[in-house]
């Protein structure tokens, strides 16, 4: 007869939970950041793509992307749990390369220096939240 035990889920269940406030906590800040940039400052969140065609960074795809980047860091984290000797370390790091990497599209396609700004700021405040939450999570390694 095979048994089966509830006890590892526990854990999983808690850093899952964990994990989604992360998320939900990096769409929040980028919905903070957007409504202090955009109604209150006035600022034009425009990018310019490929040909020329310009458009309006709204909140739905600040919200959207801040959602997507959390939910693949929670994929790498995971990965890695389940691969590496030192998860937290690993995954920190790629990260904050992640995030210096993501501050290149403000700087290449806002039309504005105030939309650079703005977009930075937003990509910052958002890597603020979700980094440090999500790295706390992690478990060691395999």
């Amino acid at each position: 007869m095979h048994t089966t035990t509830t006890a590892p889920a526990i854990p999983d269940i808690k850093h899952g939970r964990a994990r989604a406030l992360c998320a939900a906590g990096g769409a929040l800040a980028a919905a903070l950041a957007w409504a202090v940039e955009v109604p209150l400052l006035g600022i034009h969140l425009n990018v310019r793509f490929g040909g020329g065609h310009i458009q309006t960074i709204a909140v739905g795809q600040v919200i959207g992307v801040a959602v997507a980047a959390s939910l693949l860091g929670w994929l790498l984290l995971a990965q890695l749990e389940r691969r590496a000797l030192r998860p937290r370390l690993i995954w920190t790091t790629v990260a904050l390369v992640a995030l210096a990497a993501s501050l290149a599209l403000p700087i290449a396609a806002a039309t504005t220096t105030s939309a650079v700004v703005g977009l930075i700021v937003m990509h910052l405040t958002v890597g603020a939240v979700v980094i440090p939450a999500m790295a706390r999570t992690a478990r060691t390694g395999r």
